[in-house]
């Protein structure tokens, strides 16, 4: 991966590639960025300029077959921890090197790709990935061991929020001090659930979102229209999986508008209305089936449109980018509903059932428990002004 390929953030590389060229390099480093926003590649653009010996900002010369390897993501001196589970491949003890094949597969085909994108690849979007012990075991197996090349060595953890709290305790002393010429480089999205020890030991790096002229530039390359492209860039907010998945029409956002717009709807006509009610219960087991992920991807889609109607109720436009491709539901006219009476009762409930997804909950109680209070809760009328 060169740092031409990854799109923008032309600060971060810069700061990157200058702290190197004068051997500042942090033995241990957290990129924290949001979905789609490059830091899987930025990682392994930054990996190559370390290992290959690269200088002046660009990963060209240095060492010629070393730039080789990484273009096949095979370089013995990077090594890859992200969350697994157990599959018909790795029954017990499932750690990264089980699906390595299918991890170059994802870098390859997928650098952008959010931990759905990985469950799916890899068919566990019905289970909970994690980091676990065993990889934490591996980890410290790998990097015991002197480089292939006799310089640098890198671990890449990807998505390092699924490190479970033995894997954490396990990589402390080790993430504080690594052997002469090991950098960690800890990806994750949201660096409140990594263990604060782990996060003390970390120089952090914040990723933005993506400009909107960068995503809409590649789409252009990509094949889209002038128009296309920026209307997707608008609507990915930053997020350059997402403007793939919507300029390709595989989107599991259009997948999660559908089952939204058929909640709300129901929700809507259950007051005083038992047919109504039946549906929201056959829409919850409908749900129940699907995989704890998706039930999860859903819950936290669900949140965002509840912020963007709140948004376009209070005339806030400029900071609404999302647009509903349902035909005849228009995000302008469900907005009034969601108002300062009951926006944060519904996030709170909506947050809460992804909690107790992630415990492992009965989903069909959970979503039909919800279903009952978001009718509840978007039938309330919001403060009259002047009350």
């Amino acid at each position: 991966m060169l740092f031409k390929d990854v799109l923008g953030l032309t600060h971060l590389k810069n700061h990157l590639t200058s702290s190197a060229d004068a051997g500042r390099i942090p033995h241990a480093q957290l990129f924290v960025g949001p979905e789609g926003s490059g830091t899987l590649p930025m990682a392994l653009a930054y990996s190559q300029y370390l290992i290959c010996g690269n200088v002046n900002g660009e990963n060209e010369g240095g060492n010629p077959s070393c730039n080789l390897k990484f273009n096949s993501f095979a370089h013995p001196d990077v090594h890859f921890a992200f969350p697994v589970a157990n599959t018909e491949q790795a029954r017990s003890h499932a750690v990264s090197d089980h699906f390595l094949k299918e991890w170059r597969t994802f870098m390859k085909e997928q650098p952008y790709g959010n931990l759905f994108d990985w469950y799916r690849l890899i068919d566990i979007e019905k289970k909970q990935g994690q980091i676990g012990v065993d990889e934490a075991k591996d980890i410290v197996k790998k990097l015991s061991l002197k480089s292939y090349e006799g310089g640098f060595k890198v671990m890449i953890v990807w998505m390092a929020e699924k490190l479970n709290t033995a894997a954490s305790n396990k990589l402390l002393k080790l993430i504080e001090e690594p052997p002469e010429k090991t950098v960690f480089l800890l990806l994750c999205q949201d660096e409140e659930q990594i263990l604060q020890t782990i996060r003390s030991r970390c120089q952090i790096l914040h990723f933005p979102p993506l400009a909107e002229d960068v995503i809409a530039a590649e789409l252009l390359k990509k094949g889209a229209s002038h128009q296309e492209a920026m209307q997707i860039a608008h609507e990915a907010n930053g997020n350059f999986n997402k403007a793939l998945d919507l300029l390709n029409k595989d989107s599991e956002d259009l997948v999660f508008e559908k089952w939204f717009v058929q909640w709300v709807r129901s929700a809507f006509k259950a007051k005083g209305n038992k047919a109504a009610i039946h549906e929201l219960l056959l829409w919850s087991e409908e749900l129940s089936k699907t995989g704890r992920e998706t039930q999860k991807k859903f819950l936290h889609y669900c949140i965002m449109v509840m912020r963007q109607a709140m948004l376009l109720n209070y005339g806030i436009d400029e900071l609404a980018y999302m647009k509903m491709h349902s035909n005849g539901f228009q995000l302008q006219k469900f907005a009034p509903f969601v108002h300062e009476n009951n926006i944060l009762e519904i996030t709170e409930e909506l947050e809460r059932a992804i909690y107790h997804i992630e415990r492992n909950g009965n989903a069909k109680i959970i979503f039909t428990d919800l279903s009952i209070r978001l009718t509840r809760l978007l039938h309330k009328k919001p403060t009259k002004i002047g009350s």
